[in-house]
Order: structure tokens, then sequence, then C-alpha cells
């Protein structure tokens, strides 16, 4: 919702106050995923270097979502912003409302191509294939447009 290209910039500098220095890829625009009912969807990953425990780093993205206005009302319903922990390096990780890796990122092409643009021989810990394969391999049609 609201100016999707603010909100990723807004989104990046509170955690950048966080977590510190980024690696970033490119910016990828797709049609809504889920609630198809919806505009367009921009995605971007960043990888950060921290030693914090994945429930640390979930704290602090739902922090920033919240504070940019973010209300959990309906599953893939329109929202200011959307963070996902995909990875934290080669730990898997569960808890009643985190599991890492993203258990769905495998299906997710709007989540593979700029994950492989930043580390496309990065092992998933869970499937054991690389990112670049686990792309090859996914069936999600969903165009991604590289921006």
């Amino acid at each position: 919702m609201g100016d999707s290209l603010e909100q990723l910039s807004t989104a990046i500098g509170l955690l950048d106050t966080k977590f510190g220095n980024h690696k970033l890829s490119s910016l990828y625009k797709t049609k809504a995923w889920g609630n198809t009912e919806q505009p367009d969807f921009y995605n971007q990953v960043i990888i950060y270097n921290t030693s914090l425990r994945p429930q640390q780093i979930f704290e602090i993205t739902q922090q920033v979502e919240k504070n940019m206005g973010r209300e959990r009302k309906e599953k893939w319903g329109p929202r200011f912003i959307d963070i996902d922990i995909l990875f934290c390096g080669s730990m898997i990780y569960y808890s009643d409302v985190l599991t890492v890796p993203h258990p769905q990122l495998h299906r997710r092409r709007f989540t593979l191509e700029p994950l492989c643009e930043l580390a496309p021989q990065f092992l998933h810990p869970v499937k054991n294939f690389s990112l670049k394969d686990l792309l090859r391999l996914c069936k999600d049609d969903l165009a991604v447009e590289r921006i």
C-alpha cells in the first residue's frame, strides 16, 4: 500500500540502524502472490551480517513493520511492508512464530530471483540444493521483472 518504493527505502533505512551494513539485490516487480486482487508487489533481498539470534531478528523486523503502519488483518492482504527472514546463515530454526529457512521460499520465484542475484551457490540447509538449483527447479510461473 502507498508508495512501495518509498516504503522499501524506509524499511531498509530502519533495518540498517539495527543491523549495520548490507548487501542489497536489485528491485524486482511481480504480480501479487496469494491474494491476486492487489497492485503489483516489489521485492528485494537484503543480506546482513549479524550475531543476533533468529528470534531477536524477528522481533526487530516485526517492530519495523509495526512502526511503518503494518496491521495484520488478513493473510496475503494489502500491507505497507512485509519483511521475511529467509535464512540465518545455515541455521535451521523452528518456533511457534518463526521458521528459518523460510518454509515457502523454494516455491516462490520472486524470492529466489533476488536471492540468486546475491548468492546463487548458497546451499539451502534443509533442501540441500543451491539457490541457483532451487530457482531452476521452481514451478512458480509468476513473472518476475528486474527493475
